[in-house]
């Protein structure tokens, strides 16, 4: 279906399930950034699912689409569709990406988008240096797409890319920044915990104690 057919249909799935006394404490949650219906993801995934599975045209739009709906669920949506198919989207489609990611953003839609950037990057090894050079972008929040963009690669990660990022934003005084560098490190810890010992042990001066902390818990 069309993009703007695909967001009306989501629009009637979630508006029977909008519940006020729990969007209260969900805008909480995040701050007051946002606005909610009050829909838990469990029930939201299980709503949309057959919506999302069947839409295989206009990914990109309809994601757009639901970017610019007033409530939180609507880009969880959207990530969630593009998280779904991933593999299908084209090379050309990695801007449009990046530009959700520094619209209502928040760490609760820049991480998933961070994993359609990852796997833009896999199926497309020459958008490699294009993420990579997202690590000294003005935009913070682009800075951790580049940080987070191989979480969850294992084998496939590239470590000199991701080090070098890590090592790029280390002095970023940003929490969502250091944070996200221990997360990856960490991740990554999982296949190769040699390589970031070495790394930790190497740069552990430049490295916050909240970045090592959070990439030391599983060594």
């Amino acid at each position: 279906m069309t993009a703007r057919k695909f967001a009306s249909s989501v629009r009637r799935e979630l508006a029977q399930l909008a519940d006020p006394t729990l969007a209260v404490p969900m805008a909480a949650y995040m701050k007051g950034r946002f606005a909610f219906l009050g829909i838990k993801t469990p029930a939201r995934r299980a709503a949309t699912r057959p919506l999302i599975s069947k839409q295989s045209a206009d990914l990109v739009e309809s994601a757009q689409a639901l970017w610019a709906l007033p409530f939180r669920e609507y880009q969880y949506v959207a990530c969630d569709l593009l998280q779904r198919h991933a593999g299908k989207l084209p090379r050309s489609s990695l801007p449009s990406v990046l530009r959700l990611a520094t619209r209502k953003s928040w760490w609760d839609t820049v991480d998933p988008l961070s994993k359609v950037v990852g796997t833009l990057v896999l199926n497309f090894p020459d958008l490699a240096a294009r993420a990579e050079k997202l690590a000294d972008h003005d935009n913070m929040w682009l800075r951790r797409v580049a940080i987070l963009h191989q979480l969850g690669c294992g084998a496939r990660t590239d470590s000199k890319r991701l080090f070098r990022i890590c090592l790029t934003n280390a002095a970023d005084p940003d929490f969502f920044i250091r944070k996200a560098i221990g997360w990856a490190l960490r991740d990554y810890a999982r296949h190769d915990p040699a390589a970031v010992r070495r790394f930790l042990k190497q740069h552990e001066g430049a490295l916050s104690s909240l970045t090592l902390r959070e990439a030391g818990k599983h060594l």
